[in-house]
């Protein structure tokens, strides 16, 4: 048993930003990063399944803003190599978050100064900057609000509302070190702000091949794609309603059922094998039992 679990536990950390191998996660001893393992996003960001699921839903939910897809299809090799672009980011994510004080400094000034390399103009005609705040923002909320929705359906569906609006207090941190602007930090306030980022959104040619790219992604290996198809099938249906119907990507009421039942079977599964995740590292760094 121990030898599959270990099998699983290599495929699924191969699809993490641990896979990069820059960051050391366990040292320095007793750091406890920007965050702590006291944290809401510690408990939010721990668990792979919802993570992944959650990760997928932001990027589709991203790329619906012209200005965010256009600086990633104009600066990005993300349509040559999608699992890098997943890896990178999910480096990111552990790392601003797990990660010991400096390697979230270093990762947050490495992301800002190539941010500000990335510039163009979108189809519209309208000019575009990765540095742009309120861009930052969008990118943002679109990102969290998904790992949090992510959290409620597949890890913790009774995280207390008052947690979840500490969630968005904490993440808070990172957007507006990137440079975000009016960045919301409760639930209701990012609702309100989704709610009112809907009339610039707008799903084209671009939109519906990153979804076949990412409906197409690579596995790790064979046996690993029925899962990975699974995933992307969660993450699709963890989109907001509206920007589901905004992608065209209708799954009928049974067709959902199945796949929210099918993830509660295999998220088990993957959170047993997996014991070397960041979180997991992280804890280790601080002497705290895993």
């Amino acid at each position: 048993m121990d030898a599959i679990r270990r099998r699983i536990e290599r495929q699924v950390l191969s699809l993490t930003g641990l896979s990069l191998g820059q960051l050391d996660l366990e040292n320095p001893k007793g750091d406890p990063g920007l965050f702590g393992p006291a944290s809401v996003c510690w408990q939010v960001h721990g668990d792979f399944t919802s993570m992944l699921i959650g990760g997928i839903a932001a990027l589709m939910l991203q790329m619906l803003h012209p200005l965010a897809l256009a600086g990633v299809w104009d600066h990005s090799n993300f349509r040559q190599d999608m699992l890098g672009r997943l890896r990178r980011t999910g480096q990111f994510i552990s790392g601003t978050t797990f990660g010991a004080t400096h390697d979230a400094e270093w990762l947050i000034e490495k992301v800002r100064t190539i941010h500000l390399q990335i510039s163009g103009t979108a189809l519209d005609g309208r000019p575009y900057a990765a540095s742009d705040p309120n861009l930052l923002t969008w990118v943002h909320v679109a990102e969290m609000s998904q790992f949090l929705a992510a959290h409620l359906r597949y890890r913790n569906p009774r995280l207390p509302p008052e947690e979840q609006d500490r969630y968005y207090r904490e993440v808070a941190l990172v957007a507006q070190r990137l440079g975000a602007r009016d960045v919301p930090t409760s639930c209701g306030a990012v609702a309100d702000y989704l709610q009112g980022q809907r009339p610039q959104l707008l799903c084209d040619a671009r939109c519906r091949e990153v979804v076949t790219l990412l409906l197409d992604a690579p596995a790790p290996s064979r046996a690993a794609k029925p899962v990975g198809q699974l995933m992307m099938r969660a993450g699709i249906d963890l989109l907001p309603g509206w920007a589901s119907e905004m992608l065209g990507l209708h799954q009928g009421r049974l067709q959902k059922h199945g796949v929210r039942g099918a993830v509660q079977c295999v998220a088990p599964i993957l959170r047993w094998a997996v014991r070397d995740g960041s979180a997991h590292r992280a804890r280790r760094r601080l002497g705290i039992e895993t």
